[in-house]
């Protein structure tokens, strides 16, 4: 990106496209900035949000949801070419005073840089890693489930599914007073992050029982059975994941009805009915932000690094089902 201030118009930047088939593709397009005073941000790091994207990616989001579903400053339409993704951190580089050379989290695109309204843009807490920021947004779905949940103090928690969002939630947990977390995956390679963070590790056949709340988070009709498995009496199962296009049975026989189990959706998209008449999104990924701050430990997610160009050949491979690897964050200088 070439930044020219008094010839705001020839500015340019280059954008990751998923087009809909398994496929990435950078295109350089032009950097509308029609306001000189919008905030105009060099990208540094940015997330990608596995699950998501991987359904986006394969051109997976089902008819019902393309308009739910859409990003904040998403172009093209589903099933592909889309310009997606929801985790940039930058520097300002232009715009009003105030924000200027200001580390920043916007929900935006992948894209090496953009223009976005002040309104849009979170600065990040004093010395934050920006590319720990990139996590903000996992952060507030780990945050809003925890709402979601009523988890307490002194509670028994079992997490299905140690992918980032799942151990962000343990990580969550584990800082509520008294609170026995547990972290039930297939992959051995999750045990040490889940005690990195606080937690105990459980294979699906030694998953813990009678637990308090249970969260679901592996995006497997298997995964929801072991959850459900896991709950107490009248407990409750908070469902994390978003399966897309795909019906995924789920085992209401057997005890489901007798131990009463409650099975609650939670989706990021609105802040949890308990704290919705006080809090804003705005103030919940701020929150999100500061706790990502506080805790060095959460670095410890972002394991699989691609520079920005190589994006098209490595990306693919990340979000196959079964990669080796973790969080994933595209690094662009």
């Amino acid at each position: 990106m070439t930044l020219t201030d008094n010839a705001p118009e020839a500015l340019t930047a280059r954008a990751l496209w998923y087009d809909g088939h398994g496929g990435v593709a950078l295109r350089e397009e032009p950097l509308a900035r029609e306001d000189p005073l919008e905030p105009l941000v060099r990208t540094l790091f940015s997330g990608v949000s596995r699950g998501t994207e991987r359904l986006v990616c394969g051109g997976r989001v089902p008819e019902s949801e393309w308009r739910r579903m859409r990003a904040p400053r998403q172009e093209g339409e589903f099933p592909g070419p889309v310009k997606y993704g929801y985790a940039a951190v930058g520097r300002v580089e232009a715009g009003p005073s105030d924000l200027q050379g200001r580390l920043v989290f916007c929900l935006s695109p992948h894209q090496d840089a953009f223009s976005a309204p002040a309104s849009a843009l979170h600065p990040l807490p004093p010395g934050m890693p920006p590319r720990r920021a990139v996590l903000a947004a996992n952060m507030e779905t780990a945050l809003n489930a925890l709402w979601d949940s009523g988890a307490g103090a002194c509670d028994r928690a079992v997490v299905v599914g140690g992918g980032v969002v799942g151990l962000l939630a343990a990580g969550l947990l584990s800082r509520l007073p008294g609170v026995e977390v547990t972290v039930v995956d297939l992959d051995e390679r999750r045990r040490a992050l889940a005690e990195a963070l606080g937690a105990d590790f459980a294979a699906p056949g030694e998953a813990p029982r009678d637990a308090d709340v249970v969260f679901h988070a592996s995006a497997t009709a298997a995964g929801l059975a072991t959850a459900l498995a896991s709950a107490g009496e009248e407990a409750t199962v908070v469902e994390m994941s978003w399966h897309g296009a795909d019906d995924v049975a789920v085992p209401l026989g057997r005890a489901f009805h007798a131990r009463r189990l409650k099975l609650v959706s939670s989706q990021v998209g609105q802040v949890a009915p308990s704290r919705r008449p006080r809090w804003s999104a705005r103030r919940r990924l701020a929150a999100a932000l500061a706790l990502l701050a506080a805790e060095d430990r959460y670095d410890l997610l972002l394991d699989t690094e691609i520079a920005f160009e190589d994006a098209p050949d490595a990306l693919p491979g990340a979000l196959a089902p079964g990669a080796d690897g973790l969080g994933v964050v595209l690094r662009y200088r």
